[in-house]
């Protein structure tokens, strides 16, 4: 039986996982992984593959069976991570945006970043005036289908592109004018390289929202930039703090802190509610690594961080990468040939569709299209409450999110094992580009707060999905008391008496290890000079014949008379 089990158990560990991941241009790279294979041993393949050196300013990126996004962390195991079954899908994106992209050594890291970019724009995270917007697309359809050429380009062919969430006509023609008369003669990475430098210069470069509420219930967004911690509010920036303004960052529950000094020794606390505990985790440790690796000087200075004050509570976490300041003194070492970029050989792009394959959506009417994106919407009505979809307004700032009825989640799970990709949208959680005609505050942040998305193909991001009831079950084994409340109540409850256990299991530790330390300088024959400073000082020696030598008699004298009804007995 022994050695049936150690096979077994030998068969388990070296048993292999697929791993699909989605890289920025929608391709897919395919790979099998063993069981205790680390987060950097997935990322250096995926490197390799895309042939990248100047990798650290990238991650991968995976969504959990609860519809909530992670980051994969490197230093622990892939599986271990993935809560969903496999095979496991996840999507390589730009972690760190950087300060400057036009500085990138090799031409693949700017290109990778640049499809990154164009992402964002065209996913309504890129905010930008009308002027902005429309440069900015014309350096794509130059770098795309290069020189405007009348054979090849009849009247309204910007139209085939969709670069953002929403455009009129007028900006069509405007992105075709900019076209036809600035940009010629642009190869694709000069093209690529003044989107880059265009991008860089406005407000939401780099930002990734995080959807919160303010202290007053506001619906709000966070983000981390190359330059600092930014919170929006419609189309306005109301914060804007430096790196080295922020001090210190730590959440409880769904509440997230930010700890802010300013000049004059003006100290500020932030203070913002996330949808779930899940998602406030999530924005804590982005936040502290986008820190970290924009701040420090070297990657040395790195220290482990507590969500709490208190050492035995809460949640540690460490970035364990390299700082900005090094990943530009390394790339400045890179000594190779550029490597080949097929642009050409692209897979087309499902969440930005290019000119190369155009007429799959030119050959439907705009109206139609727009018809067509509607009715797919309402068949995904019930996703809306995603971790990052911006949430239902409620009465009280603990419980600003409203979460999921279980009996919803109960149905999802019997009617299917695996996430679809339409599952995760995560245009659902970002802002409008505001490419409107007449006033940069015609945003469409309301469809943002009413959960729908912005196109008719959104981004893909989705995971393996797993039937919550196992971990309910498990909630209410650890807090019967909690069987008649909602699952956020009754984890929010199990957290509570979990760290009560842990105080009081603190508190008896310490007084038991005062209590062999005062046995120690009271009964032993030590003569350390540690002990001997102190049993020489006054307050020491009346506590000794004042209180401690009584109450060591009487408890001689209980102990005896116990000692003495046994033996009568």
């Amino acid at each position: 039986m022994l050695s049936r089990w150690m096979s077994g158990s030998s068969r388990n560990l070296d048993r292999e996982y697929n791993c699909t991941v989605r890289l920025l241009d929608d391709s897919e790279y395919t790979c099998t992984i063993q069981r205790d294979a680390k987060g950097q041993y997935l990322f250096d393949l995926l490197c390799h593959h895309l042939n990248l050196l100047e990798k650290d300013y990238f991650g991968i990126r995976f969504v959990d069976p609860d519809k909530q996004r992670h980051w994969l962390e490197f230093t622990k195991s892939v599986v271990k991570q993935m809560r969903a079954q496999p095979p496991f899908t996840m999507c390589f994106r730009v972690k760190f945006y950087p300060t400057d992209p036009a500085a990138l050594k090799e031409e693949i890291t700017r290109y990778l970043v640049f499809l990154q970019i164009k992402r964002d724009l065209y996913h309504g995270r890129l905010l930008c005036k009308t002027s902005d917007a429309a440069l900015l697309a014309a350096y794509i359809l130059q770098a795309e289908i290069g020189d405007y050429d009348p054979g090849k380009h009849p009247e309204g062919y910007s139209s085939k592109f969709q670069f953002f969430p929403k455009h009129s006509e007028k900006l069509e023609r405007k992105i075709a004018e900019i076209h036809k008369s600035e940009l010629s003669g642009q190869t694709p990475a000069t093209s690529e390289l003044n989107f880059l430098r265009k991008a860089q210069t406005l407000e939401t470069y780099g930002v990734d929202p995080h959807p919160c509420k303010d202290v007053s219930g506001n619906a709000a967004f966070l983000a981390f930039t190359p330059f600092g911690f930014v919170v929006l509010q419609g189309n306005k920036r109301v914060h804007f703090i430096k790196w080295n303004e922020v001090t210190k960052m730590k959440f409880e529950g769904k509440t997230f802190y930010l700890y802010v000094s300013q000049k004059e020794e003006k100290k500020i606390v932030l203070t913002y509610f996330a949808p779930t505990p899940e998602a406030c985790k999530h924005l804590w440790k982005c936040g502290i690594e986008n820190q970290a690796f924009y701040k420090l000087e070297k990657s040395s200075q790195v220290r482990t961080v507590s969500s709490s004050n208190l050492f035995f509570k809460g949640s540690r976490f460490r970035y364990s990468g390299r700082v900005a300041k090094e990943v530009m003194e390394s790339s400045a070492k890179i000594k190779r040939e550029p490597p080949e970029i097929h642009r050409a050989g692209l897979v087309p792009s499902r969440s930005c569709p290019s000119i190369t394959h155009g007429p799959r959506l030119s050959s439907v009417p705009r109206t139609r299209r727009r018809a067509v994106h509607i009715s797919i919407m309402e068949g995904l009505e019930s996703l809306r409450d995603s971790a990052h979809s911006t949430p239902v307004r409620s009465a009280s700032h603990g419980d600003a999110f409203a979460g999921p009825g279980r009996s919803g989640r109960a149905e999802s799970s019997e009617r299917v094992a695996v996430i679809a990709d339409e599952s995760y949208s995560p245009a659902d959680s970002v802002l409008p580009t505001p490419v409107a005609e007449h006033s940069l505050e015609l945003m469409l942040l309301s469809r943002q707060a009413n959960g729908a998305p912005c196109s008719i193909e959104e981004e893909k991001e989705s995971e393996a999905g797993t039937p919550a009831a196992e971990a309910e079950g498990e909630l209410r084994a650890l807090c019967p008391g909690a069987a008649g409340l909602g699952p956020a109540q009754a984890q929010q409850v199990n957290k509570f008496l979990l760290s009560v256990l842990r105080l009081l299991l603190v508190t008896v530790g310490l007084l038991f290890v005062l209590l062999l330390l005062l046995i120690v300088l009271t009964e032993s024959d030590l003569d350390t000079a540690f002990f001997r400073d102190i049993r020489q000082t006054p307050e020491f020696e009346q506590f000794h014949y004042q209180y401690f030598c009584p109450l060591r008699r009487w408890f001689a004298c209980k102990l005896r008379a116990v000692v003495n009804l046994l033996i009568d007995t």
